[in-house]
């Protein structure tokens, strides 16, 4: 049906005006990168995306990721709230210009990621898996004019081909050649585990805004503790093999639920095992950062 027969058929009730403009818009497509917004490189693919089709639906994810770890994980944090066909480009790079291969990942819940094949993907790949891969044909999908630009693919081949796929004008299949889901580039990190009544897991982002520390130890793992609010656990944090922090927190529901400037054990937005402090900042305060060499074990007091 095309959006002319699809808006007359709107004024005469037989379709709403909300299917007319989705149907116009096409996929939500969500940019997350390490460019920071003080400079125009996060404009200038909105600007290549806009060129594509100015009814697109264009969010910031994060422009703030120091690492592609730290990014591989905001992806992970956010990709699932989002609608069937969304496309995420995503630019965390420092490979760029290299050997290194561009594709687009489509995982089984229907959600299309644009990007480097550096291990930025392998989070969401484990949780949601992968339909299918494809390497990205740049003679066909690439901004015309930047065949002599090797340094800024976010813009000229990954922020292109995504408002291309999110706005309709091309198929999936149309990206490039499939490729295995086996050669896709996994980033190694600690799973969380429960051994002898210790629970252990990585720290792999803080909730920056407030400084609590987030960790990847599910709420069904510490329920295998059989935990009652209130109950005592003590803490360790470490930084590689240096023990960095060591407290006894009790586990609450909420921030509130303890007295301003107290530690707590709670399940997060995520529904991981995390520490605040209520009207603190539990990271600054214990010196407490994240990433690949970040750790926590805890057990019950």
């Amino acid at each position: 049906m095309t959006h002319t027969l699809r808006l007359a058929m709107a004024w005469l009730g037989l379709v709403s005006l909300a299917a007319v403009t989705q149907a116009q818009a096409g996929s939500p497509l969500v940019l997350l990168t390490d460019f920071g917004t003080r400079d125009g490189a996060v404009s200038a693919m909105k600007g290549v995306a806009y060129g594509v089709s100015q009814q697109l639906l264009i969010s910031d994810l994060s422009h703030e990721n120091p690492d592609i770890f730290t990014g591989a994980y905001r992806l992970y944090q956010t990709e699932e709230f989002w609608p069937r066909g969304t496309v995420f480009v995503c630019v965390i790079d420092p490979g760029v210009g290299t050997s290194r291969l561009s594709v687009v990942v489509k995982t089984r819940n229907g959600h299309y990621f644009v990007g480097p094949d550096n291990g930025l993907f392998s989070p969401v790949a484990e949780r949601d898996g992968v339909e299918a891969v494809r390497q990205i044909d740049e003679s066909v999908n690439r901004r015309k004019g930047s065949e002599n630009s090797h340094t800024f693919h976010g813009r000229d081949v990954y922020g292109y081909t995504g408002a291309r796929l999110a706005a309709g004008v091309i198929r999936f299949d149309q990206v490039g050649p499939p490729l295995s889901a086996d050669r896709l580039i996994t980033i190694p990190y600690r799973k969380p585990s429960l051994a002898d009544g210790k629970l252990s897991g990585l720290i792999p982002v803080l909730d920056v805004q407030y400084g609590n520390v987030w960790t990847n130890i599910p709420k069904e793992l510490f329920d295998q503790l059989q935990p009652s609010l209130g109950d005592r656990f003590q803490v360790r944090i470490y930084h590689g093999d240096q023990l960095v922090d060591e407290s006894v927190i009790p586990y609450r529901r909420t921030f509130g639920e303890v007295p301003v400037g107290q530690p707590l054990l709670y399940i997060n937005s995520l529904m991981n095992l995390a520490i605040a402090l209520n009207l603190g900042d539990y990271a600054a305060t214990h010196k407490v950062e994240s990433g690949l060499d970040w750790f926590i074990e805890l057990r019950k007091e």
